[in-house]
């Protein structure tokens, strides 16, 4: 099954040495990660600084699992390359799922995709969890450390998703 990904989410499947041991493992075997050459670009400059977001970059670049497709910007497309190469590649591929993290554009996306489900990393790891992959407890556990390193922990979207996980117990 198709996941179209934007640097942002394979950035955060990746955020962590627990997330590049469990997530980014389980996301590329569960899907079939496709993304734009704008966010193999993205991730090139991303991977060339030295913190723990180039780690993920390069983690996510070691892999040689995505399968990458040229895609013509929407100049009229008000978001940066990354995203915009996303949408316009859910779109044109009629992907069931678009995975991006980019939280303070989520509206503008959802409203951008015609058929593809948005999806960020608190949905993917809860999807784990219901389809059996991994416990709840789990799936908490990758989220708390992912939000560390994404510093996510004042988001309000992140910290309503988080209330998903209360719901499966």
């Amino acid at each position: 099954m198709i996941l179209v990904a934007d640097t942002s989410g394979l950035v955060s499947a990746a955020s962590t040495a627990d997330a590049r041991r469990r997530l980014l493992p389980s996301l590329l075997d569960g899907y079939d990660v496709t993304v734009p050459r704008q966010v193999v670009d993205e991730l090139e400059s991303i991977a060339e600084y030295d913190d723990a977001h180039a780690a993920a970059a390069g983690a996510v670049l070691d892999t040689d699992a995505l399968t990458v497709e040229s895609v013509t910007l929407d100049s009229a497309f008000p978001l940066e390359d990354g995203e915009n190469a996303t949408v316009q590649l859910a779109n044109r591929l009629d992907a069931p799922f678009c995975y991006c993290d980019e939280y303070t554009q989520l509206s503008l996306l959802h409203a951008s995709l015609s058929e593809a489900r948005l999806v960020t990393t608190p949905r993917l790891l809860k999807a784990f969890v219901v389809r059996g992959a991994w416990s709840n407890d789990t799936a908490l556990e990758l989220l708390d450390g992912i939000a560390d390193a994404r510093s996510w922990h004042g988001n309000a979207y992140v910290q309503q998703a988080t209330q998903l996980f209360e719901e499966l117990e």
